[in-house]
């Protein structure tokens, strides 16, 4: 790809991340390309591309099954018309440049080498080789006016610091827990694709290590408790368990779910909420619905959590009360329930915290032994194997 933007005139580089993990010696999960030429102009390299985007124009370029993003150098400017602020965070930008303001305007060095893929030249303008042979976490220009241009650059920092190991400087650190409100004003769709990445990519604890230490905790997650210090949340075992048990899973190559993650991740206020209301005279079934939809109701204000996956934690958390019924008979109907192996799990780490569970627990580990649980294999019936219906054909009525 940037072989055919070289040859159709234009400059094309690999930037950010791919060159930063490739210098680390990281396996890089894709490769973002930055060019000279406009996204008109891409389209005309790649006809079947698609441009996306309203803050930065991109092109989507699909290449060998992969998909690539292309990004136009952006310049400087403080035209209004060009570049839309809204009380210093950046709402449109589409101002193009040359590849030294391009550098400039990324937000840490490390994410700001150039890589010319057909010479094997790195291009480095703003020390980022420097400061990643030194495991320095540095951003570009004053930290104050950089975070509010994107308050989300608070959290990839902390991200960098849980996933390549970098410290960041005096003044890139000092700035994240004065300005950890800003995350207030970004949209809750964004903020949890941020989630995602720092809690579901094999870093998670480390990651919410870093959010403590930076006083972020406490703005993405209100509905939990205060911690000691500012911007800290009350960290339960179980939360830790969770996070240990997911990094395990990612580096085993196993599926992970949001939807468990958020049902660890909001668990303290939901059983307090729910305890409260059995207290005030509620059954047990329906305090845990009314706890956990205030939950998932406050959470969604901050980050959004999409309807696929909070159903499933809403799941979780009502399977711990049925799970807690085990006289009867009606207590094997729900080795087949299909969220049944989600709550057993999160019966689990309920175990590892609190040791009184533990009797439970091992009764539903026993169950599965002397049940097979597995689903029976559905029958499709095609249109082919139906037998066919005979029709007797009348005969013609008289008259």
């Amino acid at each position: 790809m940037v072989r055919e933007l070289q040859q159709a005139g234009f400059e094309a580089f690999i930037v950010g991340g791919g060159v930063r993990d490739l210098l680390l010696g990281k396996a890089p999960k894709d490769f973002d390309v930055a060019t000279s030429a406009t996204p008109e102009e891409v389209q005309n390299v790649f006809p079947r591309c698609r441009l996306i985007g309203r803050r930065f124009r991109l092109a989507h370029v699909r290449k060998g099954g992969a998909l690539i993003e292309v990004a136009t150098f952006r310049g400087v400017s403080d035209t209004e018309d060009e570049r839309e602020l809204s009380g210093g965070r950046i709402l449109r930008d589409n101002v193009f440049g040359t590849v030294e303001e391009d550098a400039l305007r990324r937000d840490f060095t490390i994410n700001a080498l150039f890589l010319d893929p057909v010479s094997g030249d790195i291009r480095d303008y703003v020390g980022g080789y420097r400061d990643l042979s030194e495991r320095r976490l540095s951003l570009i220009g004053e930290p104050e006016v950089r975070y509010r241009e994107d308050p989300v650059r608070l959290l990839r920092a902390a991200r960098f610091v849980a996933k390549l190991g970098v410290a960041p400087d005096e003044e890139t650190a000092r700035r994240i827990p004065e300005m950890a409100r800003l995350l207030e004003d970004v949209p809750p769709a964004r903020l949890f694709e941020e989630i995602c990445k720092l809690f579901m990519t094999g870093h998670g604890m480390r990651s919410l290590e870093a959010l403590q230490r930076f006083g972020l905790s406490r703005t993405l997650f209100p509905g939990l408790a205060s911690g000691t210090g500012p911007g800290k949340v009350h960290m339960r075992p179980l939360l830790k368990l969770a996070l240990e048990n997911t990094d395990e899973r990612v580096l085993e190559g196993k599926a992970v779910t949001p939807a468990f993650l958020f049902a660890a991740l909001l668990w303290a206020p939901v059983e307090a909420s729910a305890r409260a209301y059995v207290e005030q005279g509620d059954a047990e079934h329906a305090a845990m619905m009314r706890a956990a939809e205030e939950a998932l109701s406050a959470q969604a204000r901050r980050t959004s959590i999409p309807r696929r996956f909070s159903a499933v934690t809403r799941q979780i958390w009502m399977l711990q009360t049925r799970l807690a019924r085990t006289r009867g008979k009606r207590w094997k109907r729900l080795l087949f329930e299909e969220r049944f192996r989600a709550g057993y799990d999160f019966l689990l780490l309920r175990a590892r915290e609190d040791p009184a569970l533990e009797p439970l627990a091992q009764f539903w580990t026993e169950a599965q032994r002397d049940v097979d649980v597995r689903p029976e294999p559905r029958i499709t019936e095609t249109r082919r194997s139906r037998p066919r219906r005979r029709y007797r054909r009348r005969a013609p009525s008289a008259g």
